[in-house]
């Protein structure tokens, strides 16, 4: 007797509901502008502008040395809530969200 198998189809995305980020300091959308900036909408609607040279150009930059390349900067995009690059760099949404909440 011969086994036939059959493919089957995951259906675990049909019943698993998509991820949306709630949280007011979840980060909606990204903008990348020139001189190492970003414009940021949070969820809730706060918004503003991040100027991230200082950082970026730091001693001290760590990871986000690597962020001084002006086409890895521009590829910043918005990963579960967060500003992220390839690499695995991102920035702490929460402590982005204060910063710019402070300044309205």
């Amino acid at each position: 007797m011969h086994a036939q198998s059959t493919a089957q189809e995951d259906r675990a995305a049909d019943v698993t509901p998509p991820v949306v980020p709630r949280m007011p300091w979840r980060v909606h959308a990204v903008r990348v502008l020139p001189g190492y900036r970003l414009d940021v909408v949070f969820v809730d609607g706060t918004r503003g502008v991040t100027d991230l040279s200082a950082l970026i150009h730091s001693e001290d930059a760590g990871v986000f040395a690597s962020l001084r390349d002006p086409a890895l900067f521009s590829r910043a995009r918005v990963v579960y809530g967060a500003v992220t690059w390839p690499g695995e760099i991102d920035l702490a949404p929460d402590a982005l969200y204060r910063q710019m909440a402070k300044a309205d």
